[in-house]
């Protein structure tokens, strides 16, 4: 892996786009966060969809600077992506777990069902 970061940033058009040292793997977390790959003249240009709302990117760039990061990656999230005051989703780590599914016990636990 590379020392030099991978770039999320929002351009002056007002794009999603990534730079940077993009490897396979890189690129397959990058597509599983929703960015898409665009050939250009000596490249390729790794952005997301246009027209998706800002909201809706910031937290697709967040969730992919987060992947980036848990698989070793060194990412440079531009501030402007960050999600909204309130909302929480820190870059360098994983924000605290809220389950949102009632707690079940697991399927093949030892406890024995009355009929």
């Amino acid at each position: 892996m590379s020392t030099e970061p991978i770039r999320i940033a929002r351009k002056r058009g007002g794009e999603v786009d990534v730079e940077g040292p993009v490897d396979e793997f890189a690129a397959q977390i990058l597509d599983r966060a929703g960015f898409i790959f665009r050939p250009i003249l000596g490249g390729v240009w790794i952005r997301l969809h246009f027209d998706t709302g800002q909201a809706h990117e910031n937290q697709q760039a967040t969730y992919a600077a987060q992947m980036l990061i848990a698989a070793g990656y060194q990412v440079d999230l531009d501030p402007s992506l960050l999600p909204a005051a309130g909302h929480c989703a820190p870059v360098n780590g994983w924000p605290p777990r809220t389950p949102t599914w009632p707690s079940h016990p697991a399927p093949h636990s030892t406890q024995r069902r009355r009929h």
